[in-house]
Parts: C-alpha cells; structure tokens; sequence
C-alpha cells in the first residue's frame, strides 16, 4: 500500500516538473513592465529578464536608478520615471507603454514596487503611518493594474504581484501586512475574472530578504517612540522598546541576500507554459511562515506572544 502511495507521489512530482519546464515560445518578442526597478527584486528581475532577450520596460522612481540599470543592461531595455502614488504619472507611463508595445499588447506586468517603514505596534503610529504605505503597495498596485489591463488582456499575458508571507500572517504592527493582505485579495479576484480572457496571475510570497526596503528601520521606530504620548511611553516602557528593536534588527540580519529566490520565480510565472498561482520564496518562507499561517489560530497566537518581548504593563 505505501509502495504505492510513494509511486503515485513520485509520478505526480515528475509530471509537475515536465510541465512547468515548458516555456513560452517567441520571448524576445514579447514585452515586460515591472515596478520598482531602481533597486532589489525589480532591477534584478529587469537585467535577468534582459539577458534572457525580453524587451523589458523598467519603470524606476528615480533618474539616477534608471540611469545605473540601463548602465547594466543591453540596449532592448527601456526605462521610465514613475511614482505609484501619482495619478499623472501613471497615465504617462501607461502611454509611453503603448508607443512602445503597439497592436502586441503587453506580455507581462510586474507590480514589485513597495516600502515597509513604518513597521512598529500600532499605538506608536497615527493614520498617515498608514495610508503612506497602502499608497504604494496596495492602491497604487491596483491603479497601475487598472490602467495596464487592457494592453495585458490583448497579449493573453501575465500579471505577477508581490505580496510577501505577512500576507498570510501578520507578525508585526504597521501598515506593511495590510497592505499585503489587500494584494493577496485582489490578486485572486482579479485572477478568476481575468481567466476568461487567458491572462493568468500569480502572487509571489517572499519571505525575508536584504533589500532596500529593509532600511532605515531602527531610526524610523526610535523616531515613532519620541513622538508617542507620555502614557504610550509608560505602558510599553523602555525595557520593551529595546527589546523590540532588538528583534527588528536580528530579523534584519538573518534576511537571505540572494534576491535570485525571488526572481527566478517571477521570472517562471513569466515564462512558463504553465504558471503557478502562488509562489513562495526562501526557506524561512516554506518552512516556518506558511506552515504558521496553516496553523489553528489560538496556536500561532501563543507562538507569537512567547516568542515577542511584553509591555511593561502587560498582563
């Protein structure tokens, strides 16, 4: 009996390979618009996606970004200036992208764009902490996706969001799993309402990793804690705030630096005949954050508050 179980698993596993191994033919005609290209995963993707003969569009926010990937790349890769939160700079961009895909369409969009500070508990930050991040990781995602259907649905091409594993479970305060969890939504409800056209969407799940996003952390939280009321400072008191920079900072280190987890998979959901619908990337992704999203509430729960420093007046 378990013979037979190990066969039937082992078969299913070879076909699985056989067929995400297939590729989309004809990719050096095709054209890609990926987010966030100045640094991390979007620049990456955009020189490995260049060496691979796409016609890459890379959209950066700044000039000097734009500047050093085009120095980096051949001369098929394009770029534009573009600010997520800006209406008028999506309507530009959009336009720049149909000059250059024409009656093709555009094969794939990749919304990598994101930022994550402020990452505190929720007391320490105000409103505006909020939206500044859900301007650009989850309105500004859906206004660029908005704007770029058309040329997608025409190509019968891919859309490929990044979410992260705290869009499955949320670990820390802050607008940055919100964000997350909003992108896991409308990925899903955009890729069931878009499968009647043959455009397929798939969500990437990265758990930890070095990248720009990660900066700036420590002074951000130390900054947020100066600005907090008397009372907020006497509940959680000074012994917590080390603690949980203490946290924040040892998460930081042990971030994996090879980006290439995250962009092989953008660059198979891309690429592949047959792509997934979630992928997720590193270890501590596969291993310990997806496993604790699939656990019962009341258990994760109890991982976090014995894992996680307590306010000073905590019960």
């Amino acid at each position: 009996m378990w013979l037979y179980l190990v066969a039937l698993g082992g078969l299913w596993t070879l076909l699985r390979l056989i067929r995400e191994r297939q590729v989309v033919s004809h990719l050096q005609d095709k054209h890609v618009f990926i987010i966030g290209c100045d640094s991390g995963f979007g620049n990456l993707l955009a020189r490995q996606l260049d060496r691979r003969g796409m016609r890459v569009l890379a959209a950066c926010l700044t000039e000097k970004g734009a500047e050093e990937l085009r120095n980096k790349t051949s001369d098929r890769l394009e770029t534009v200036i573009l600010d997520v939160t800006k209406t008028e700079s999506i309507v530009a961009a959009t336009q720049w992208v149909k000059e250059r895909v024409g009656n093709r369409g555009l094969w794939g969009l990749v919304n990598n764009a994101g930022i994550s500070i402020p990452v505190c508990p929720i007391e320490w930050m105000n409103k505006e902490d909020f939206a500044k991040i859900l301007d650009v990781n989850l309105l500004g995602m859906i206004e660029v996706t908005l704007s770029m259907l058309p040329l997608v649905r025409k190509a019968r091409g891919r859309v490929v969001n990044v979410s992260s594993v705290m869009g499955r479970i949320c670990f820390f305060g802050g607008g940055y799993s919100i964000s997350k969890y909003g992108v896991e939504a409308f990925s899903d409800s955009l890729r069931r309402e878009l499968s009647y056209f043959g455009v397929k969407v798939a969500i990437v799940e990265p758990g930890g990793f070095k990248t720009a996003i990660n900066d700036r952390h420590s002074s951000i939280i130390k900054m947020l804690w100066d600005q907090a009321s008397s009372e907020v400072k006497e509940i959680y008191g000074e012994k917590f705030l080390q603690s949980y920079l203490q946290t924040i900072t040892s998460l930081v280190e042990t971030c994996s630096e090879d980006l290439t987890w995250v962009t092989d998979c953008m660059e198979h959901a891309l690429t592949s005949c047959h792509p997934r619908t979630r992928y997720s990337a590193g270890w501590d992704a596969k291993l310990l954050y997806l496993p604790l999203s699939y656990l019962p509430t009341f258990l994760s729960d109890a991982f976090f508050y014995w894992s996680s420093a307590k306010p000073a007046q905590a019960l």
